[in-house]
């Protein structure tokens, strides 16, 4: 007798949810099909239209998605998707539509060709070695790389993934998807490959390890709870179903890899080496995006999964942040190279986000706390795509034309572009915390978030710690407009009007959010809690 054949039921994916993944992982591949049927001259045209359109597709559905996202309970909105893979909440979709804003300015930077003579900032073929014949070949053809748009798009998605991620399964697999494409696109620089490879060799390996880590750690968490979804997770948790050690051992070992894409002390040793080494349009991208992803994904994790062991893990959280601040501030002061000094700037912002997560759970009864972190993400990630924009521009004349990116260069800027060094001072201001720049409101909303979770003391050191931060910021303003350039002084690009739109943009946003910050908090408000 012939055994009944077992029915398989089909999973139930809700298409319209998670359509803005569905658009970026449409255009990324169309992107890659492209590069195999579209001759090399119109290449890089069609795979920036490609790329701009399909990231403006995904920026307006995710707003249509955050729309129309449906209240569950009092301080929730969303739902579970695709079988509980993935978390469409608000956070997560509003950190959909923050991710396709970062990703329309750097591809702009991407797709900039006036500053290297009509070709972009990526090598012509990365195959070449540097200093080779074959390098002076493709230089002398003009070859450019236009595989960098669909490389872009599929970082983008691994972002998106990893921000919405609702299992740990899914979350590795995003994370992996986002870092792949970025150790590739790290190593492409015009100019200084080799300084650019040795960035992206550092990065993958390091890479490598803290994705070993953070596998093992789902191992043990898959062994505590018996299920890799944070809500199982969070059951185990509270109901204490297994031994402490092996939870505490899932839990440190998960953080190393959150903490490594964060850009965290200990874990950070990649930034300043990788942010100077990359392309610059690169590292604006990472700058911004890959940490808003990563700190919306530990957010995700601790909360949902690991909330029921917050008294474990929160001490260890806050003494990562003092260190995390008072490092990146103190060393950014010795740094003389531009980039490696907004590397380290990015370390002590690490250390500002964790302030914030640390007071968003303490005050989780308060929907301001998440999205005074969403925020914080926002203007911060604005401000240093802008910043970095402006770093494209200041060439040295006498080095080939490549970017000045030595302080010392830095010195008369003023004088000699000041409408462009007082939008560079303004990021910097925005990042040191001034007010009237979107950067103090969003430092004042994670430290009243801290606050009200009773955590004056690491409030405290941030404060200190963004008093120290001030001053290498003046340092380089003072630079800029009461230093005498060092001979003829920096040579300012003019850029097509794709980098200046972006420079732009990013002023207004960090002017606008300073001075009217209301609309802005209300609808990261407007966002509520995780659901899990």
């Amino acid at each position: 007798m012939t055994p009944p054949v077992p029915i398989i039921e089909a999973p139930q994916v809700e298409y319209a949810l998670i359509a803005p993944l569905l658009i970026v992982s449409a255009g990324a591949v169309l992107g890659t099909l492209l590069e195999a049927v579209v001759p090399r001259r119109p290449r890089f045209a069609v795979q920036t239209v490609v790329a701009f359109a399909t990231v403006v597709a995904a920026l307006v559905d995710s707003l249509y998605v955050y729309a129309n996202l449906k209240p569950l309970g009092d301080v929730g909105r969303g739902q579970l998707s695709t079988e509980g893979a993935v978390s469409v909440d608000g956070p997560g979709v509003l950190t959909w539509a923050m991710l396709s804003v970062f990703a329309l300015f750097s591809l702009a930077l991407f797709a900039e060709r006036r500053l290297e003579g009509g070709l972009s900032a990526f090598t012509g073929r990365a195959a070449d070695a540097p200093g080779s014949r074959g390098e002076a070949e493709a230089r002398a053809a003009r070859l450019e790389h236009s595989e960098v748009f669909p490389l872009a798009l599929f970082a983008m998605l691994g972002m998106m993934v990893f921000a919405t991620a609702n299992d740990l399964l899914t979350l590795f697999v995003a994370l992996e998807v986002l870092s792949l494409p970025l150790y590739v696109l790290c190593g492409l620089a015009r100019r200084r490959r080799l300084l650019s490879q040795e960035a992206a060799l550092k990065y993958f390996l390091l890479g490598a390890f803290s994705s070993a880590f953070f596998a093992y750690g789902i191992a043990l968490a898959y062994g505590y709870a018996g299920g890799v979804q944070l809500a199982d997770i969070d059951r185990a948790v509270r109901a204490e179903a297994n031994g402490q050690p092996l939870l505490l051992a899932a839990i440190a070992l998960m953080a190393v890899g959150l903490l490594f894409k964060i850009g965290a002390v200990p874990f950070h040793a990649w930034t300043p080496d990788v942010y100077q080494g990359s392309p610059t349009p690169v590292t604006a991208f990472m700058a911004a995006g890959t940490k808003a992803a990563a700190v919306v994904a530990l957010m995700r994790v601790l909360y949902v999964a690991f909330g029921g062991a917050a008294w474990d893990w929160r001490p260890l959280l806050v003494a990562i942040a003092v260190v995390t601040m008072l490092v990146g501030s103190l060393v950014a002061i010795a740094q003389t190279d531009v980039k490696r000094m907004l590397g380290y700037s990015s370390v002590a912002h690490a250390g500002f986000l964790l302030v914030g997560v640390a007071g968003a759970f303490a005050a989780s009864g308060r929907i301001s706390s998440v999205s005074a972190v969403l925020f914080y993400l926002a203007v911060y990630g604005v401000a240093s795509i802008g910043a970095f924009a402006i770093v494209t521009l200041v060439r040295d004349g006498s080095g080939g034309g490549g970017e000045a990116t030595h302080l010392a260069r830095w010195a008369g800027l003023g004088r000699k572009a000041p409408i462009m060094a007082g939008v560079f001072a303004l990021f910097l201001l925005s990042f040191a915390g001034i007010p009237l720049t979107s950067g103090f409101i969003g430092k004042m909303a994670v430290f009243s978030a801290a606050l009200s979770g009773g955590f004056w003391p690491l409030v405290v050191v941030a404060v200190l710690a963004s008093a120290v931060a001030a001053y290498f910021y003046a340092r380089v303003i003072v630079l800029m407009f009461f230093t005498d350039p060092v001979g003829d002084g920096p040579d300012v690009a003019v850029p097509s009007p794709l980098t200046t739109v972006v420079i732009a943009a990013a002023a207004i946003v960090t002017l606008a959010l300073g001075l009217i910050p209301g609309p802005a908090l209300e609808f990261a408000r407007h966002a509520g809690l995780f659901v899990g």
